[in-house]
């Protein structure tokens, strides 16, 4: 018979990082609100929380994070404006965002990690699983890999981490995990991981992205990993001990995906990504497509 797992229903967001790689744009401007075609990149991180069923969600901030905050409160001016001149559709844009979820706020006072700042959310989230969300990995609406991990997570319970296969070269810049087969050909039982391994010392080619579920036993981890990789407390880390002793928090598996993937997190791939997704927008694409194909067609 199958085992019954609490159902998640809060996602938390880290987006308390400088930034430094998109200076001097966010100076001023956090990075998470940096326009992917018309919506800031963490727009499309909650949405898919959403999505997913998770519409309790905590944004782990910093200082200079406020507009992440007032992106998703109401603009009572604004919005009177665009009422004012019957301009509905941008109406209904900007109300979007403040309708979408609801928000919470938690401060994490020192950039010390990812892992610290997961931990940030235990007072919110209790002795649930929760999911975490990384803003920098955009994934497309039409590959639900949250869902999918959702699905692992309450048949198996523990832990469950999103893994793509890359390159052994670029494993180096990834978290990367040990693996073992399941019955699932998606699905995979996580035995061992190491934050960004050299190449030649890495146990395969799986590397870590920016989606989790989380057994709420990771706390407890957290709260005695000492700082590892870069002097900051590493959220792999603590998985690597999950993975090791079952008997914590549950095993830990790792969903494959395959499927459409955006990092902004990269001035080349971010600039990729704009393009990737207003060639498919229908409003946009058509034209933007022809005038890049001519573009592309002079420039060669």
């Amino acid at each position: 018979m199958t085992q019954s797992h609490p159902r998640i229903s809060k996602a938390v967001i880290p987006a308390a990082g400088l930034g430094t790689r998109f200076l001097p744009a966010t100076k001023a401007t956090p990075k998470e609100m940096l326009p992917v075609v018309d919506k800031p990149a963490i727009q499309y991180v909650v949405e898919e929380a959403v999505s997913a069923g998770l519409d309790d969600v905590l944004m782990v901030t910093g200082r200079n994070k406020r507009p992440l905050e007032d992106h998703f409160d109401r603009n009572y001016e604004l919005e009177s404006a665009l009422q004012k001149k019957g301009d509905a559709a941008r109406l209904a844009k900007v109300q979007q965002s403040s309708d979408l979820a609801t928000m919470h706020y938690v401060r994490q006072g020192d950039p010390k990690g990812l892992g610290h700042a997961v931990l940030c959310a235990a007072p919110h989230v209790g002795q649930e699983p929760f999911a975490v969300l990384l803003g920098d990995d955009l994934i497309d609406p039409r590959d639900p890999l949250l869902q999918r991990m959702i699905e692992v997570q309450e048949r198996n319970g523990g832990s469950v981490v999103a893994l793509m296969e890359v390159a052994p070269e670029q494993i180096h810049l990834y978290g990367c995990a040990a693996v073992e087969a399941t019955v699932d050909s998606d699905v995979v039982k996580v035995t061992g991981l190491v934050e960004k391994p050299d190449p030649a010392d890495a146990p395969s080619n799986y590397a870590i992205i920016g989606r989790y579920v989380l057994d709420p036993s990771v706390f407890g981890i957290l709260r005695q990993t000492e700082p590892g990789r870069g002097g900051e407390i590493q959220l792999t880390d603590a998985l690597q001990q999950l993975a090791q002793d079952e008997k914590v928090g549950g095993p830990v598996h790792g969903v494959v995906f395959k499927g459409r993937r955006y990092d902004t997190g990269d001035r080349g791939d971010y600039l990729r990504a704009i393009v990737r997704l207003a060639c498919e927008r229908e409003d946009l694409g058509p034209d933007f497509r022809s005038w890049l194909r001519s573009y592309v067609t002079e420039e060669m």
